[in-house]
């Protein structure tokens, strides 16, 4: 019995480890801006988000200060996927009446269907809207897993 109970133990722990919830980070740091997120799917049917969080750094001057550095959260993310080997991202931010009527809009796209995604890369889109001047990013990020 003792045996039994140490065999389903030791298998129970291993079915657990091949189902663990991923993370994913991806950064870029360029003219224009710097960033990092990170988040975080659940191993389960339907790949639920389960963690999301970033920081971006921009670089331009033309900005108002209250998007020069922000933070974001699971609250910023609109759109998110994450299958078989891709992974899609799309924040907004609303920098309120302190960024002039101005919202920054982040694309991730990065991997490549059907490859493992323990290092890979992409792409990123930043966009500056709104009530003032425009601005338009775009580049490589650099990602991996855990």
């Amino acid at each position: 019995m003792h045996r039994t109970i140490l065999a389903l133990t030791a298998f129970c722990s291993a079915a657990g480890a091949a189902h663990a919830d991923t993370r994913f980070f991806c950064s870029a740091d360029d003219k224009d801006v710097r960033f990092t997120v990170e988040s975080g799917f659940e191993a389960g049917g339907g790949h639920k988000l389960n963690h999301f969080r970033g920081a971006l750094v921009m670089k331009s001057g033309d900005i108002p200060q209250a998007l020069k550095k922000i933070a974001v959260n699971s609250e910023n993310l609109t759109h998110h996927w994450s299958h078989d080997g891709e992974l899609r991202l799309e924040v907004f931010y609303d920098g309120g009446d302190d960024a002039k009527g101005q919202g920054l809009s982040l694309i991730v796209t990065a991997g490549q269907r059907g490859k493992s995604m323990t290092a890979f890369s992409g792409t990123y889109e930043l966009a500056i809207e709104g009530d003032a001047k425009p601005l338009a990013a775009s580049g490589k990020v650099s990602c991996g897993s855990k």
